[in-house]
């Protein structure tokens, strides 16, 4: 039941990934299993390397925490190939009731995030400057470029580091870039060669932040998930359900410019999302299974 409890969060998370200006790592500190994904990245490592050497495969498995690894990546790729297209007409033809979503599981976790800091007057700083940051890259416009090949690197990089920040979608930081296009171009046309340095970009991104991130949750817990948990909530200001352009509306004037607000329909999506979180933070008890670790290392 463990297995499935990890493929379901790992579900919810790719799910999350779908919709640019969410992100899967917002999901996973949500539902308590942040900080045991940064071990099992961060344990790719030399050891690890070792390990693989020397052929001892069932000690390599133990060391990078495979099969959480496994499961959650199952978990990512089924929620991703089964939900892209049913999310994304929905962002292009009734985006409120998915936005509205989105705000309800994110708030209803909202006390739990809190829950987890001994707060002091420092760590509210910290929450404050999270929550600018976040606020400032939500209200950025993207930007046009025709990008050389070494920028397909350095994007991939940073939107694979903004992809495991809770509160920063990785696709929605690509778009800032100028890159949320030809990265998908690239992809549509196989293009290898760009392919592989996006790729090389998101590894050692991957790996080098992740250490960087446990680092800092083992030096500065609190004040690192004070500061995470800032950044969740001004990242919220990208789920507005009624917005169009980085302009925000009243449900009102949304109907006035946009033909309809879809009010009854977010309220209930919102009161959806409520129930779905409610039930993905009780997964533990309700399959019976010893409950992960509290967010601490």
């Amino acid at each position: 039941m463990r297995y499935l409890q990890w493929i379901i969060k790992g579900m919810a998370m790719g799910a999350a990934d779908v919709v640019p200006g969410v992100s899967g790592g917002t999901l996973a500190f949500i539902l308590g299993i942040y900080e045991r994904l940064l071990n099992a990245i961060s344990a790719i490592n030399v050891q690890a390397v070792k390990l693989l050497w020397h052929g001892r495969f069932k000690a390599l498995w133990a060391h990078i925490d495979g099969s959480f690894l496994l499961c959650l990546l199952t978990g990512i790729l089924c929620s991703i190939f089964s939900l892209a297209s049913v999310i994304s007409w929905l962002l292009e033809h009734r985006p409120v009731p998915v936005w509205a979503f989105f705000n309800g599981l994110i708030l209803t976790a909202l006390p739990v995030l809190l829950a987890a800091v001994k707060w002091n007057l420092w760590r509210g700083g910290i929450f404050i400057v999270g929550a600018a940051f976040a606020l400032g890259i939500s209200m950025l416009a993207a930007v046009d470029v025709q990008p050389a090949s070494w920028m397909f690197f350095v994007a991939g990089a940073v939107a694979i580091c903004a992809m495991i920040l809770p509160g920063i979608s990785g696709s929605f930081i690509l778009l800032l870039l100028g890159m949320y296009a030809p990265v998908i171009l690239a992809i549509r046309e196989l293009q290898f060669s760009v392919l592989l340095l996006f790729a090389a970009g998101c590894i050692i991104g991957l790996l080098s932040f992740s250490h960087f991130l446990k680092w800092l949750l083992q030096r500065c817990h609190d004040a690192t998930l004070a500061l995470l948990t800032g950044v969740v909530v001004g990242a919220m200001y990208r789920l507005w359900p009624w917005q169009d352009a980085n302009l925000m509306y009243s449900p009102a004037s949304y109907a006035a410019r946009f033909g309809q607000h879809d009010l009854p329909l977010a309220l209930g999506c919102f009161a959806t999302a409520v129930a779905v979180m409610l039930v993905l933070l009780n997964l533990d008890k309700l399959l019976g299974t010893v409950p992960e670790k509290p967010i601490s290392l």
